[in-house]
């Protein structure tokens, strides 16, 4: 150890004379010793808040000239958030090229982490037939810790477990267990082009697709550490996250995330479990009924070392690497329900630190074990709109170690995630009285139409029960069901509903319309159709020749009235549906007061008879094409959802005005011979 001592030396660098005071002397040790300089290497082991600033000061002032290499190693955090994420990106993409970025996690230089990819290319002829959803019943990777986060309170109450271990080492490792395998896994832009093909597939995280947790003393040692008595901190420090891949291989494989700070052990691994298509009539314990599973276990726990193991009943791994090793003598310990017997076990032949092979990669200029910029704001992408669902989130209380028990349980019910038991809690507000929460599903009149209301968890079940009693109905009686839907964000939590807890709407005899469409074309995010398709059509078995878009991309343009869109969409209407008159049409209607795409100023009169008419909206994209009044008012039920405290004062006045005003063109909504029903939540009833 006394070689690096020796060259070691210490500098404070704060200012910019400092940074060129360090860029003098490196330029005078190269002349006094002789010496070709190859590169040089800056680790910035400082509060992020910080990189943006030293980074500039790197390469106003340390930045080699010629041939000479600049390397900047960044660690986590790299933002709070996705915003935050790309504000950071940016400013050091102002001073720094990308390929002289190297920001690190820790995890990929675990030595199970890395061999994932080279595990799964050794063994392609095995893995291959069965790395897809009809042997794959799950994916999960957990991280399992014993210590509090005393000491580290003042960073972690800002950014909680999910921030710390799910967005990123826990995301790291779900991208090498499916993402597309690379030609060759040492090739650093394969392979983060792939992790990125994978991120961008996956289906949106929500407040359903994650359970969370805080241990019983987090809030004393919150107030503690930052002298605020009466503080109560929503921070989780646990987490359950159900996650799933929008690509046909893995379509419906759960993936778990789960990390979590006070647990009953210390311990880390990714867990493929198979399907296991064996039944045994008399033994149950031979090696064909027990699970089959292959487990990257990244150490601790009670196999005490980082490891490799498959189940005996799916095949024997190859061992090429001359740095791993099988291990065939080994205490008998169980891992994962199995005996470590019951497994092909493989080890490293010799440990090593995860930050130092990580270093040795820097040196060497491989970037595959790193985080790109384009990686990282991918992450955010998913990972960010979960975050914002569980800010008011109150975390389950589990009073940490072995007590937990059962607690922290989670069930998977479709593409949701629950804990496995239930809990109870009393907040201060509740306590002996009455809470607003209180209120259930009640059924009233507004604007002399009927009305139902609830929280607009309630809320959306109802009208999702509705719209499938409906459509059974329908079908029951002329053996179709014409169902209109709108755009925007108001339907996106019944779209949920439907494709995750209605399984027996009758879809294969419902057809699809649309009551208003951006002029867009329908690839682009701002179209209703995309959002339609991303949210509901691709989770159902719908079909194809049942969805009715609207044409508004003709002969290569969008909504150019010579093209006769809104004329073609209302042909195909008066073909198909009975008296063009729809079954359902559920509308949403915006803070201005319009419904479908029928804007206030815009005159309904002058579409005469028309069912499809091309409008103008305020915002843009200004061109849409929306169904009339003529159509919505022809349909035999129609569902208006308003739901979001945003949406009270508009509730109120609506409310007030009389039929004939011309402000709101929601009031023009009058089914001449069906139903119609206001579904509103409380938020946007009571305010």
């Amino acid at each position: 150890f006394q070689l690096p001592i020796l060259l070691s030396q210490y500098r404070q660098l704060k200012t910019t004379e400092d940074y060129q005071d360090l860029a003098r002397h490196i330029e005078e040790q190269l002349h006094q010793e002789g010496m070709t300089e190859a590169g040089r290497l800056f680790y910035l082991s400082v509060p992020a808040f910080a990189y943006a600033d030293i980074a500039e000061k790197i390469n106003s002032t340390c930045r080699p000239t010629g041939g000479p290499w600049l390397r900047v190693v960044l660690e986590k955090p790299f933002g709070h958030d996705y915003r935050s994420a790309q504000v950071l990106a940016t400013q050091l993409r102002n001073v720094l090229n990308e390929e002289e970025m190297y920001r690190i996690d820790h995890y990929l230089g675990k030595q199970v982490v890395s061999k994932i990819l080279p595990f799964r290319r050794e063994n392609r002829k095995h893995l291959d037939p069965i790395w897809n959803r009809h042997h794959i019943q799950r994916i999960e990777i957990v991280l399992k810790e014993t210590l509090d986060v005393k000491g580290r309170i003042a960073f972690y109450n800002e950014y909680g477990v999910i921030r710390d271990v799910l967005q990123n080492h826990l995301t790291e490792v779900m991208t090498l267990l499916t993402m597309k395998l690379p030609a060759n896994v040492s090739n650093s832009e394969e392979v983060l082009r792939n992790k990125l093909q994978l991120l961008s597939s996956m289906l949106p995280l929500g407040k359903n697709q994650a359970v969370v947790g805080q241990y019983q003393a987090y809030q004393t040692e919150v107030q503690q550490e930052l002298n605020k008595t009466n503080h109560a901190s929503l921070t989780p420090t646990f987490a359950a996250v159900l996650a799933h891949v929008d690509e046909a291989r893995y379509e419906g494989v759960p993936i778990l995330l789960i990390s979590g700070k006070m647990l009953d052990e210390r311990v880390g691994y990714a867990r493929i479990l198979f399907k296991n298509d064996v039944f045994c009539l008399q033994n149950h314990n031979t090696v064909h009924c027990k699970p089959k599973q292959i487990v990257f276990y990244f150490g601790h726990g009670s196999l005490q070392y980082p490891a490799v193991l498959v189940s005996k009943n799916l095949f024997q791994p190859a061992v090429t690497d001359q740095e791993w090793k099988e291990v065939t003598e080994h205490n008998d310990v169980s891992v994962l329900g199995l005996q470590s017997s019951d497994y092909y076990v493989q080890t490293p032949v010799k440990q090593k630190e995860a930050y130092a092979e990580l270093i040795s990669h820097i040196f060497a200029g491989r970037k595959n074990n790193f985080i790109s910029t384009e990686n990282l704001l991918a992450s955010w992408v998913l990972w960010t709109p979960l975050l914002s669902s569980l800010t008011s989130s109150f975390p389950r209380i589990y009073p940490g170690g072995v007590d937990n028990g059962d607690m922290l349980d989670v069930h998977l019910k479709g593409k949701e995630i629950l804990f496995s038991s239930e809990v109870v809690i009393i907040g201060p507000d509740q306590v002996g009285g009455n809470s607003v929460n209180g209120f259930q599903v009640m059924q009233g009149k507004f604007r002399n139409s009927d009305m139902v209301s609830a929280w607009s968890e309630e809320l959306v079940e109802r009208l999702a029960a509705d719209m499938q009693e409906a459509a059974e109905a329908a079908v029951n009686e002329g053996g179709v069901f014409h169902l209109a839907l709108s755009g925007g964000s108001t339907p996106l939590a019944l779209f949920h509903r439907l494709a995750l807890h209605h399984f027996s709407f009758p879809w294969s005899d419902t057809h699809l319309w649309m009551v208003d469409e951006r002029c867009v074309p329908q690839t682009e995010l701002e179209s209703n159709f995309y959002t339609l398709h991303q949210h509901l059509l691709q989770h159902v078995r719908i079909p194809y020749y049942n969805i009715h878009p609207m044409p508004v991309q003709l002969n290569q343009r969008l909504c150019v009235e010579e093209d006769g869109g809104a004329l073609l969409y209302e042909n195909e209407l008066n073909k198909l549906v009975n008296g063009s008159s729809f079954h359902f049409v559920l509308l949403g209607v915006g803070y201005d007061g319009h419904t479908a795409s029928l804007f206030p100023g815009s005159k309904p009169e002058e579409f005469g008879e028309s069912l499809v008419a091309l409008t103008e909206s305020p915002a843009k994209p200004h061109q849409r094409m929306s169904l009339t009044f003529s159509a919505i008012n022809r349909a035999r039920r129609v569902a208006l959802l308003v739901m979001g405290k945003g949406k009270h004062e508009l509730v109120t006045q609506l409310s007030r005005v009389k039929d004939k005003s011309d402000k709101y063109p929601v009031i023009g909504v009058k089914p001449a011979n069906g139903r119609l029903v206001w579904y509103i939540d409380y938020d946007a009833l009571l305010g």
